[in-house]
């Protein structure tokens, strides 16, 4: 019985949380990915968020893509913005030039409305922007707490979609040793049709051809013989259907493992269709690629 510990990449989080003078919602999100990748939608004026963030989100996740966001406002009725008198400044600074530079060249230009003004670039100031460092930290420490919420709900269901992801990988692997076994049944009992061609043959050879060396004819049917001979191909796949077991078993990011296994089991599996010689275990080596298929497709959502 193998106790399953795969994790899954793929999952979803969110979370709502607040404070006095300000609300904000949580939103994370994994799926597959080659390694770990993060992307941040974060408000970039909190100091320090991005660095807490990256930190959270590195300390839990060890594979996948995985996208956090943020939204963070004002509570209603709160100061939402104000004006900023060295950004004030520098807009009007910036229209009294543009101007300037239009009347030269015989252009007449409206002088923009206060409402104007007051929306361009750095006029405004958003009230958390300008928050003193105490209730600055306390936010961010707040956020963080609802960030790590939403980061354990994420896990859990990351989690048990990995218990049932492992599950069916299980399966996979179980068929695949199932026909392993038959594979070797099957190449046991072709072995006498196998010799006796192997007799004709060098009766043939033999035959046509009086002056051949007995030895060298020998070492090119042992050669065949060894060409076909599917033992090798059938022990490493039973092997690597134990790997696969412990590595289902293993509380590791073990995704790449499988992924590389997976390219094993499919070369054995080829060979063993190559040098089958026989309708029987061609068509279980057959069997063998299908189902190796579909793993490879289950495994691709394994941490």
């Amino acid at each position: 019985m193998v106790n399953l510990a795969t994790v899954s990449m793929t999952g979803f989080a969110t979370r709502q949380g607040g404070m006095p003078g300000w609300s904000w919602a949580w939103d994370v999100r994994s799926v597959n990915g080659k390694g770990f990748d993060l992307r941040l939608r974060l408000p970039d004026w909190v100091e320090g968020l991005e660095t807490a963030v990256r930190a959270e989100a590195a300390e839990r996740i060890r594979r996948g893509s995985i996208t956090i966001g943020l939204k963070l406002a004002r509570e209603s009725g709160a100061d939402v913005a104000r004006v900023s008198p060295a950004g004030l400044e520098a807009a009007l600074a910036a229209v009294a030039a543009t101007m300037q530079a239009a009347g030269r060249r015989g252009i007449a230009l409206a002088a923009p409305s206060a409402t104007e003004v007051l929306g361009m670039r750095g006029v405004t100031e958003q009230g958390g922007e300008t928050l003193d460092p105490e209730a600055a930290a306390a936010l961010l420490s707040a956020l963080r707490a609802d960030l790590r919420a939403a980061l354990d709900d994420l896990d859990a269901m990351r989690r048990a979609e990995g218990q049932a992801l492992g599950r069916v990988i299980l399966a996979q692997v179980d068929r695949i040793a199932d026909l392993t076994e038959a594979a070797a049944s099957a190449a046991e009992a072709r072995r006498p049709a196998v010799a006796q061609q192997l007799r004709d043959n060098l009766a043939r050879v033999m035959a046509g051809a009086a002056e051949a060396d007995p030895a060298r004819v020998a070492q090119e049917l042992a050669l065949l013989a060894v060409k076909s001979d599917v033992a090798e191909e059938i022990d490493r796949l039973r092997a690597h259907a134990d790997a696969a077991r412990g590595h289902l078993a293993d509380p590791g990011a073990v995704g790449r493992k499988l992924d590389f296994l997976m390219q094993e089991f499919l070369r054995e599996a080829n060979t063993l269709c190559s040098k089958s010689g026989d309708a029987a275990l061609t068509a279980i080596g057959l069997d063998l690629k299908h189902v190796i298929d579909q793993m490879r497709e289950q495994v691709q959502n394994v941490e």
